[in-house]
């Protein structure tokens, strides 16, 4: 498992932590996804072969949150 890390806007309240959970929770290869709301930093531990980074990214922004590079 390898762990991503990413910084993400948009995210107010404990509604839109777990929404950000099970948007990437709900890709395949997910080992695990953790949210921290004050610094926008959201953890992932994912199978590289599974999940890219991409897809994670993807996920988030389908959702309606901004990945800040």
């Amino acid at each position: 498992m390898n762990t991503l890390t990413l910084n993400v806007s948009g995210m107010s309240c404990m509604g839109c932590v777990n929404s950000v959970k099970n948007l990437v929770g709900a890709l395949p290869g997910i080992g695990g996804v953790r949210v921290d709301l004050a610094s926008g930093r959201v953890e992932v531990s994912h199978d590289p072969a599974q999940a890219s980074p991409e897809a994670i990214r993807a996920a988030i922004e389908g959702g309606g949150y901004q990945v800040v590079e």
